[in-house]
């Protein structure tokens, strides 16, 4: 199998992964406060993760790859800033989605945690002054369009928990453009290992200082701690920085969005959840404004000239 095809078929499961994650992130918060499940989940996240890049080293020890002593002293320097870079957004936007979801549901999480795919392109141009199309400009305006029909409420307000993982995915959006560079000079693993005992560790303090964490509410919350930390962050922020290294950004990015309509599913699936028209429109607006955003313009036009 290709590498480009491997890296599109793990970030099509992260997608998944993820967009079932809320409805489990959403019902864990029936019986535990939104720091102390977050520290929980890393806690479980970390200890797979880094077994995961211990077993990795291993091998590696037994097949050492061709590069020099210097190479290898930078790709560890760059591992260890990409996995702090990456460990600072993704403290921050995992502690403010799962607060944002005891005020909102999963579906509707989902599908603003997923404004990261208009986000991306607006600050590859602000940042590194990358051009976008006219297409990209337009996805914009109609993920916005999209956006207050799904959030913004009557008085031309966004509720509490709209609000915070709002500012999530503008978080998300940091994530990605780290993850982005650093994986191509970094470790994957590595990096993904130093950025989960990161969340980790500051959640924790957080938690300790600002809730009243105990083990009976850990033990209420067992199974969504359980899929949320082995499988939501310990296998999927793994698989995405893997399949990031070898897929190419647009595509990466339009997988990834699927995270979004999995979200709607397991939301109503697993939780019973019902949007109302109105959020209905907004969010088919929206992820056709993911899609909308992704499009690969240039190619599309080469091979309509063949």
């Amino acid at each position: 199998m290709q590498k480009n095809t491997l890296g599109s078929l793990l970030l099509l499961l992260t997608a998944m992964i993820w967009g079932t994650s809320f409805a489990f992130q959403r019902a864990g918060m029936e019986s535990i406060e939104p720091i102390t499940f977050t520290a929980a989940r890393m806690s479980l996240a970390t200890l797979a993760i880094w077994l995961v890049s211990f077993l990795l080293r291993w091998r590696e020890k037994k097949n050492p790859p061709t590069r020099s002593k210097e190479e290898e002293n930078q790709r560890r320097k760059v591992t260890l800033v990409g996995g702090l870079c990456c460990g600072f957004f993704l403290t921050a936007a995992s502690l403010f989605q799962q607060i944002g979801m005891t005020t909102t549901t999963a579906g509707k999480a989902g599908f603003i945690t997923a404004l990261y795919m208009l986000l991306v392109p607006i600050f590859n141009f602000l940042l590194f002054r990358k051009k976008n199309t006219l297409l990209v400009w337009i996805g914009v305006l109609i993920g916005v369009a999209g956006m207050y029909l799904l959030c913004v409420k009557e008085g031309f307000r966004l509720t509490h928990g709209d609000t915070l993982v709002c500012i999530c995915a503008f978080l998300f959006t940091g994530h990605i453009l780290c993850a982005d560079y650093f994986t191509r000079y970094g470790d994957p693993v590595r990096i993904a290992a130093i950025q989960s005992l990161m969340v980790f560790l500051v959640s924790t303090v957080l938690a300790f200082l600002t809730e009243e964490p105990s083990w009976e509410k850990i033990v209420s919350a067992a199974v969504p701690i359980l899929y949320c930390g082995v499988v939501s962050a310990g296998a999927g922020y793994t698989l995405q920085l893997v399949g990031q290294k070898y897929t190419d950004p647009t595509i990466a990015s339009l997988l990834m969005s699927l995270e979004a309509v999995f979200a709607v599913l397991a939301g109503a699936i697993l939780l019973k959840e019902r949007m109302t028209t109105r959020e209905a429109v907004g969010c088919v607006i929206m992820f056709a404004a993911i899609i909308l955003v992704q499009l690969p313009v240039k190619e599309l036009r080469r091979n309509a000239n063949g």
